[in-house]
């Protein structure tokens, strides 16, 4: 503190609710020597509140305690044995005394004076609202700050002491045993946001470069408006930045309409836009897909698992399959390595049965769907179960009577768990391929050529205008073999 600027103190003095004196102190010029330098009188002549005064005393004694402290433990340090002393020589020694001031705070801290309508809620034993939250989260990073000596970088470890300090005292904020993680990742997300906009902070600018934060950076993220029925989601970029305790509420939300029959998709597009940035951070983490559709289930309707791999990709993969489908369909049927495939041979017993132009589409389009994993002479157990068990882990599709019109059923399961229901071959091809991307989930090498081929037709790496060499070599083996 003592080698801050002007500006570092005002941005000090922000933190701390107490900004109505920047403009003083700007004006007397009073760096870090000279705040740690001020005496009662001082104070009384730049500020003219008395519980501003208060305040602004209370944090400098405080420092000064803390910086007493330390200087004897130097003392004691530098007059133990020389064996000690060589222990904790160099960057030991900095090390010592980050553990030491880490230890301080586990044997010394205490929570904050809250104000006096956070404290009747917290007498009351009453879980606050979101607004109260805030409220409660603000006070406890500008503590702290203010133990921290300015700094906005706390350690893991420091965290954990706060967070515990606030359950200990007010158990019922711990609510259904996840109350710990959210608040933590509620006062991490408040000291971001505190430091984002800060950008003479010789600290922050530091951090900031270290883990590539270019100045003007925000992070983005995306939202649509468009209802579920719409033919193509519309995208455009926001910023968003998510407390952790209004993530537990958006998180509470999302649930509770998941289980009505008529829902507000608009809300729901809007709420899963702002969760993706925690929902991305648990799957990149590999929490199992169960917890990420507990939190977030409506991750089970097509709708978002489309929407989500489009805000991922930019890439609307439903009607992406569509395409796929209608321009390939002829020419897989067509191939010779499928002639006598026993779903080609299904196919043709019900092609027989039904004259009507839609259905031998959707008929040939299902089939088509179905055989491509044998097309590329991958293992088909690992794309679809049709009229079996699923088996695998990795995001499959289960196919019941697959060329029935009356009882023809599609599901995605991943993790041998049934993910969503689906309407036909198309919503469920264009479904499995966006599990994989959403859950972020490995390719298996039996499947790689298929879904490869599907991936590069999806994002447009190769024209789809014609099918892969060894699948167009198939095409020109004539229908009957000659003799």
């Amino acid at each position: 503190m003592e080698n801050w600027s002007v500006d570092q103190v005002c941005n000090w003095l922000r933190q701390r609710n107490l900004g109505e004196l920047i403009p003083k102190f700007r004006e007397e010029e009073v760096n870090g020597a000279a705040l740690l330098a001020l005496n009662d009188r001082m104070v009384q002549q730049l500020v003219k509140k008395i519980g501003h005064q208060a305040v602004l005393m209370d944090l400098i004694n405080k420092y000064q305690q803390q910086k007493s402290g330390l200087e004897s433990l130097t003392c004691r340090c530098e007059t133990a044995s020389p064996k000690f002393a060589e222990v904790i020589s160099g960057k030991n020694l900095k090390s010592f005394f980050a553990r030491y001031k880490t230890l301080q705070w586990t044997s010394s801290y205490a929570l904050p004076d809250f104000p006096y309508d956070v404290k009747c809620i917290l007498a009351e034993k009453k879980c606050p609202d979101h607004s109260m939250r805030i409220r409660i989260i603000e006070f406890l990073q500008a503590d702290m700050t203010k133990y921290l000596e300015g700094s906005l970088y706390p350690n893991s470890q420091q965290y954990n002491i706060v967070v515990n300090a606030l359950l200990q005292a007010y158990p019922f904020l711990d609510e259904d045993g996840n109350g710990f993680l959210l608040w933590k990742r509620a006062l991490k997300d408040r000291f971001k946001y505190v430091r984002r906009p800060i950008e003479d902070d010789e600290q922050v600018l530091r951090n900031k470069c270290k883990f590539g934060h270019r100045r003007g950076q925000t992070r983005k993220s995306s939202f649509a408006e468009n209802k579920p029925d719409d033919d193509q989601v519309q995208v455009e970029e926001e910023p968003v930045h998510l407390e952790g305790s209004a993530m537990d509420v958006h998180i509470k939300w999302l649930k509770r309409e998941y289980m009505k029959t008529q829902r507000n998709w608009k809300e729901v597009d809007n709420r899963m836009n702002v969760t993706i940035e925690i929902r991305r951070k648990m799957i990149s983490n590999k929490a199992p897909v169960k917890d990420i559709l507990r939190l977030f289930p409506f991750l089970r309707c097509p709708y978002q698992l489309f929407r989500e791999f489009q805000l991922l990709t930019h890439m609307d993969i439903y009607k992406k399959t569509v395409e796929i489908l209608e321009i390939y369909s002829e020419n897989i049927l067509s191939l010779y390595v499928v002639r006598n495939n026993p779903i080609n041979i299904m196919l043709q017993e019900n092609l027989k049965r039904h004259t009507e132009e839609d259905i031998l589409k959707y008929m040939k389009m299902t089939a088509a769907c179905l055989l491509l994993p044998d097309v590329f002479g991958d293992d088909s157990s690992l794309f679809a179960a049709v009229n079996e068990e699923v088996k695998v882990v990795t995001p499959v599709l289960e196919v019941k009577n697959p060329f029935n019109v009356n009882s023809c059923e599609f599901a995605l399961y991943v993790e041998r768990e049934e993910l969503a229901q689906l309407d036909d071959c198309t919503m469920a091809l264009a479904a499995l391929v966006a599990a994989f991307h959403v859950f972020d989930i490995p390719c298996p090498k039996r499947i790689h050529r298929t879904l490869n081929f599907l991936e590069s037709l999806v994002f447009e790496v190769r024209s789809p205008a014609s099918l892969p060499t060894q699948v167009k070599r198939g095409l020109e083996v004539p229908e009957y073999p000659s003799m």
